[in-house]
């Protein structure tokens, strides 16, 4: 199984990036492999004009296409995801989701826009063709702070849901069978052999 991680944060160092690096090192201590998007690294004129032939352009398109599944994590400005997150998901396939399964992590600085997790980003997710959205989680402010190294550090809570996203993650991987996907070739119903 491979995880792609998108960072839809506009920031370089952010909250957002934060939450987003705990729930793939949480997979990473599982033994999954896991890459990394950022969108603001992506050109940001080709993203601006829809180049879609620009190389940075085609080499994200690609890891989204390569991902069995995607976590998607994005600040939310005025109850919605982040624009740059927005350019960037209008530039993939119509599909560019299908078959896969995806967890919608958000960050905010008030509880009051949790909702756009579910509002806003769901149905541009379902949209792109989603086999299956686990449960968002959203952070605020006070649970991803900055510690004094100056790194930041998700609180008690959030990590524990993360943990049970991750769980969660991994056992409806196993269940639609992303985990083995061509590890092993297909076997014709007639060539099973049942002994009672």
């Amino acid at each position: 199984m491979s995880v792609l991680l998108i960072a839809g944060s506009p920031s370089d160092r952010s909250r957002t990036a934060a939450l987003l690096e705990a729930a793939g090192q949480r997979l990473e201590a599982r033994g999954v492999l896991v890459d990394r998007l950022r969108v603001r690294d992506l050109s940001p004129q080709a993203l601006l004009l829809a180049d879609f032939g620009h190389p940075s352009i085609s080499q994200a398109t690609g890891q989204v296409a390569a991902a069995d599944v995607v976590i998607v994590a994005t600040p939310v400005y005025k109850a919605a995801y982040s624009g740059v997150l927005k350019v960037f998901l209008d530039l993939l396939p119509q599909d560019g989701f299908k078959g896969k399964v995806v967890l919608p992590l958000a960050t905010g600085g008030s509880p009051h826009h949790m909702l756009a997790l579910d509002y806003s980003l769901r149905p541009v997710l379902q949209s792109l063709g989603a086999k299956h959205i686990l449960p968002g989680i959203y952070a605020t402010d006070a649970q991803v702070t900055l510690n004094e190294s100056g790194s930041y550090q998700v609180s008690a809570d959030i990590g524990q849901r993360l943990d049970d996203a991750v769980n969660t993650l991994l056992t409806e991987s196993l269940q639609t069978g992303l985990s083995i996907a061509g590890r092993f070739p297909p076997i014709a119903f007639s060539q099973v052999q049942c002994s009672v």
